[in-house]
């Protein structure tokens, strides 16, 4: 089942909880003069994306594709999305469009953004924070929504289960019981430390979101610093290196 909420003026949320793994995929549109989509999902969730996007918008008038990393549940339905958009553009880091996405993508050229960039779609201004290996991957970042202090945070505060949409209640135990049950499974270490991962960590802090648009699990709105400082801690406790 694939549901639509609204978790700030004009951004949705687009959620479908796949059973068979425990685990919700969501993408975020921002209704705008310049439509924006975070996070395609992949190619198989595409016909219910499309759907739910051409409730809140004609899908042909998509301008800006988001993603964090080059994966399939960010941006696998890119290139189906440009089908029926001709002007959607990928919005991602420099070094994703040069090693990854103009390649996969190359009806049009991807907008490769640097740390600390910003661009506006009419109402909401996006800042781009290159964030590597955070929470995967080298081309990794996040986009940051200034006006409503939005974070679209990626696998940042991944929470397994069929969960709330929204909440101001701590999602941490949430996140040291998803990380854990990764590691249990085939898909154990999805989430590296590196030496650079909590001063990482602590600039998202800085940024001082009040809502943090995750792609798995419920979207926290609250005291965003908080709540990123605490996942730096459990991402520590799990992944970083043992003594």
């Amino acid at each position: 089942m694939t549901t639509i909420t609204e978790i700030a003026p004009d951004i949705f949320r687009i959620n479908t909880f796949i059973p068979e793994g425990n685990l919700g995929f969501s993408q975020f549109l921002v209704r705008d003069e310049e439509p924006l989509l975070f996070h395609t999902g992949m190619r198989a969730l595409f016909p219910l994306v499309r759907e739910a996007v051409a409730s809140l918008i004609d899908p042909a008038k998509l301008r800006w594709i988001g993603f964090s990393h080059f994966e399939a549940d960010e941006c696998g339905s890119l290139n189906e999305w440009q089908a029926i958009a001709p002007q959607a553009t990928a919005v991602c880091s420099m070094v994703g469009k040069m090693v990854s996405v103009d390649d996969f993508s190359h009806v049009n050229p991807a907008k490769g953004m640097i740390d600390g960039e910003e661009f506006s779609t009419g109402s909401h201004t996006f800042r781009f924070i290159s964030t590597p290996h955070v929470p995967h991957n080298w081309e990794a970042g996040l986009l940051f929504e200034t006006t409503s202090g939005v974070l679209f945070a990626s696998d940042v505060l991944h929470q397994n289960g069929d969960v709330p949409a929204l909440t101001s209640d701590s999602v941490i135990d949430r996140v040291r019981q998803s990380m854990l049950e990764m590691q249990a499974s085939p898909l154990a270490d999805y989430l590296p430390y590196t030496p650079k991962t909590e001063a990482t960590l602590k600039r998202v802090a800085g940024l001082k979101p009040r809502t943090i648009a995750s792609m798995h699990g419920s979207i926290y709105s609250g005291d965003g610093e908080r709540a990123i400082l605490e996942y730096a801690e459990v991402l520590k406790e799990v992944f970083g290196p043992q003594d």
